[in-house]
């Protein structure tokens, strides 16, 4: 099964909300942190303040301890709306003084520190903050350790409304810039929609370029594509409708005389009339299927154009030879000389052996169908610096302004001689560029008749370029 095509859309706002969601929520992880030190710190310094007005109250007398706290100031010390207050005095000699004596004692050793000593801790099931502080009092020798501690509401509400403070208003944030980027997504992708809609409301006719005046810079990279794809097609569909026209014309010309002939063979009275004509049905039929095979080797040099990596190595001595072979008794028909040179080795090509062997055949065809009678063909393979096929004969020649022309489909040079389409070097270019090489024209070596040379990338290279 096909996979769901994936939201353009979604995808923009899951690439911009989604940083910013985790943005957030490290923020507001960092914020719970920041606020639990500040409430920790402020009510810590309470909770030290409470614990040195209790040092206050240790005194020392004739080298014993005492601790005295009347029951108003205990009430005073005890009283918050919020939380509950616990303290613990304890000497390093007597042990427990007065106090809770339910409230766990710091894990550290007692020993005199002039530094307070914090600690989390848990009494009568309630968590709380415990500050402690080791004295000694004046006229004494004995350590005496004063605990205090505190449960943690205060703590958590303050807490609590800082972050209520910070996280709420960057959510609000979130949001709002969340429906921003939303509406900008939005907007962002109209011309997305309305290019789509523009092109969905054509005819399969209408090749004209899209108008892209009022598109984004972003979009015209996709207009301009789309126009070069329509400017091709058009250009496609121009040239194919073309050639059903030039085609349609050549096939008029021999079914008409076709025709003609056939109904001159029904009147014909006697066998030597004829035969004559019979004869003359034969031509206009070799004529069409001369046309024909031309047609669809034209065809399917088209259709290969998109095939290249179906071309596999060719070895281009042996396929010139077999043509060349069957081209002898051609040849020998008119009383022209046929000749074959191959130099150097090896002759491999990357190419369609078909298509190749096409283009061959349409190169000794136009040598032998426009060389003068008695004349010679001279066919040449060389393999070094590049792989190239050239034919050359000692015919009429062409003229330096036709040499363009003589390529293009259906084009015959005017006056030229014999009963051709004009396809023959049109298919020879063709499959030419099909295959990556070059077609070459020229003289003769002395001057005089055509030669005309196709030379092949090297097939290494070829077999790189393929692979790319």
């Amino acid at each position: 099964m096909a996979a769901k095509p994936k939201s353009l859309r979604i995808q923009l706002l899951a690439r911009l909300t989604l940083p910013l969601l985790v943005l957030v929520l490290l923020d507001a992880a960092v914020s719970y942190y920041v606020a639990l030190h500040y409430a920790n710190t402020a009510y810590d310094y309470w909770l030290l303040d409470s614990a040195s007005s209790l040092v206050q109250q240790v005194k020392g007398r004739q080298d014993k301890v005492t601790f005295e706290l009347p029951p108003i100031a205990l009430q005073v010390f005890r009283w918050d709306e919020i939380d509950e207050t616990f303290f613990k005095v304890e000497s390093f000699k007597s042990g427990f003084m007065a106090g809770d004596k339910a409230l766990p004692s710091p894990p550290q050793p007692m020993s005199y520190q002039q530094k307070p000593y914090f600690t989390d801790a848990e009494i009568q099931g309630k968590k709380v903050r415990i500050v402690s502080l080791v004295t000694i009092p004046p006229n004494s020798t004995e350590a005496v350790r004063i605990s205090v501690a505190e449960t943690l509401n205060k703590r958590r509400s303050m807490m609590v409304e800082i972050l209520m403070a910070v996280v709420v208003p960057q959510f609000l944030l979130v949001i709002i810039t969340g429906l921003h980027i939303w509406t900008g997504v939005k907007r962002g992708l109209k011309p997305l929609r309305e290019l789509a809609g523009a092109i969905s409301q054509r005819s399969a006719r209408d090749l004209y370029p899209i108008p892209d005046n009022d598109v984004p810079l972003e979009v015209h990279s996709l207009t301009h594509t789309i126009n070069a794809l329509l400017q091709s097609l058009g250009a496609a569909m121009m040239s194919q409708r073309r050639f059903i026209e030039n085609a349609a014309h050549q096939l008029r010309t021999p079914l008409a005389g076709l025709k003609i002939q056939a109904e001159r063979a029904l009147q014909a009275d006697n066998l030597e009339a004829m035969k004559l004509t019979m004869g003359q049905i034969k031509n206009a039929v070799d004529r069409v299927a001369h046309l024909s095979t031309q047609l669809l080797t034209l065809a399917r040099s088209e259709s290969m154009a998109s095939h290249m990596a179906e071309f596999e190595r060719v070895d281009l001595k042996g396929v010139v030879y077999e043509c060349c072979m069957e081209w002898v008794p051609k040849a020998l028909e008119r009383n022209i000389e046929l000749g074959f040179e191959a130099q150097g080795a090896p002759h491999d090509v990357m190419a369609d052996a078909t298509l190749l062997r096409e283009s061959i055949n349409n190169l000794l065809d136009n040598a032998i169908r426009y060389s003068n009678a008695g004349g010679q063909i001279n066919v040449l393979v060389r393999s070094s610096p590049r792989v190239l096929l050239s034919v050359e004969d000692n015919g009429p020649g062409i003229q330096a302004s036709e040499t363009d022309k003589v390529f293009e489909r259906f084009y015959r040079i005017p006056g030229s001689p014999g009963d051709g389409c004009g396809l023959g070097l049109a298919i020879v270019k063709e499959i030419a560029e099909l295959h990556n090489a070059q077609v070459e024209m020229g003289c003769g070596p002395q001057g005089t008749g055509t030669r005309v040379t196709v030379v092949f990338p090297v097939a290494s290279d070829d077999v790189r370029r393929l692979k790319r």
